[in-house]
């Protein structure tokens, strides 16, 4: 659904996004990250035809943006951080008046408006000025607005700043609902929300694209290597794992309780042993109370990846600094 090649964007000297490339597959919730200056609110800017692209190209829904921006336009719905509005204006005469810039028709306007009203959870405030509103309130008007016209292009940029936990929860919920019949990218900072409502993740770093794919993709291949803890009431097994094929390393510990914990390290071309550690244990008489695989976390793929940028940049003379 959107597509960009080769996508960069340079002001005067300095390199926003540099040859950037991915692709967001119909009907998927993909979460865009990156730390401040990374890259991707200009990027969001090129896909939504706000800036053009220095190089590249940038397509929605089979489209390229710079040959038809305003066809573009109409399939996507676009949240900025701060939801703009005319503050002075009650909520549902601004929701008639975006309706009207999307061109719908009266009766089109007064079903859009009403369905957004109730999806958005504003039908107790549709006669409040917008400036008498909450932050929240505000962000769920701006949120309306962009589903106005049923795009099957959503971008949210930071759609639960300044919301209460409540209102985060109901955006998610919201979000979840309209994965799907929508293509969702949703630019944000924090990361247990991407875990919960993204399939997909694209990491931008110094205006480069670091890290793309499935969450649990990324965390295997993060790991570098299998790793494997287990609690066991044995001392027994740590020198049984060692003598398994498919086991590297392990390393023990002695619990307070008189347990012990290992650190099972796979090799390389192991397949999950989660199944052969149980066994292995069982073999020798032992009791298995806590066996799971240790992937990294979001969070810690995420500073990975901004430590490797910042690497790069480092060792090169030529890296960006946006």
């Amino acid at each position: 659904m959107i597509a960009a090649r080769r996508l960069t964007k340079k002001f005067g000297q300095t390199t926003a996004v540099d040859s950037v490339d991915f692709d967001i597959p119909k009907g998927q919730v993909v979460g865009f990250l990156g730390p401040n200056g990374a890259g991707k609110t200009t990027t969001i800017r090129m896909i939504c035809g706000y800036l053009h692209p220095t190089a590249g190209r940038v397509q929605v829904g089979g489209l390229d943006v710079a040959e038809h921006s305003l066809e573009v336009r109409r399939q996507i719905g676009y949240l900025p951080e701060s939801a703009p509005s005319y503050p002075e204006m009650r909520v549902g005469e601004y929701l008639k008046f975006r309706a009207g810039l999307f061109g719908l028709s009266r009766t089109e306007r007064r079903r859009a408006i009403a369905f957004v009203l109730k999806r958005c959870w504003l039908q107790d405030v549709r006669r409040r000025p917008i400036q008498q509103l909450s932050k929240g309130f505000r962000q769920r008007v701006g949120l309306a607005a962009a589903l106005l016209h049923s795009p099957p292009v959503l971008i949210l940029d930071e759609p639960t700043a300044g919301l209460d936990p409540t209102q985060i929860q109901e955006v998610r919920g919201l979000i979840g609902e309209l994965a799907g019949e929508h293509t969702i990218l949703l630019s944000t900072h924090i990361l247990p929300e991407v875990e919960l409502t993204c399939s997909r993740i694209i990491m931008l770093a110094r205006g480069r694209i670091r890290a793309a794919g499935a969450i649990d993709e990324l965390r295997a291949k993060a790991a570098g290597e299998a790793r494997y803890i287990v609690e066991t009431n044995t001392g027994s097994a740590h020198k049984a794992l060692t003598g398994t094929a498919t086991v590297a390393t392990v390393q023990s510990k002695m619990l307070d309780d008189g347990w012990h914990r290992l650190t099972v390290v796979a090799r390389a071309d192991s397949s999950d042993l989660r199944e052969t550690i149980s066994r292995t244990i069982t073999s020798v008489g032992g009791i298995v109370r806590e066996l799971h695989r240790d992937t990294p976390s979001l969070e810690q793929l995420f500073m990975r990846m901004i430590g490797d940028a910042d690497g790069s940049a480092t060792q090169s003379p030529g890296g960006n600094g946006s």
